[in-house]
């Protein structure tokens, strides 16, 4: 059994307040969760209005497949 984890960080600059900006972590955050079965949590920033940091882990039988997981995600989040 493998634990991968990774962090992400995002600049928005179309968020303009702290409130925006859970709004945005949020949608984030379960359209993650629910598309790849991860945990994700946001991590870290959270007084930037314009930065978000998020974590994700995920278990998976091998490296392989651990990489792919993570890899799916980083090109969600990007796209």
């Amino acid at each position: 059994m493998i634990i991968a984890a990774m962090t992400i960080k995002l600049h928005v600059p179309w968020v303009h307040s702290l409130k925006e900006k859970r709004t945005e972590v949020k949608s984030l955050l379960t359209r993650v969760r629910s598309q790849f079965n991860v945990s994700a949590a946001e991590v870290g920033d959270q007084d930037i209005h314009q930065i978000i940091t998020i974590g994700i882990a995920a278990i998976a039988a091998n490296n392989a497949q651990a990489d792919s997981i993570l890899d799916s995600v980083l090109q969600f989040v990007e796209a």
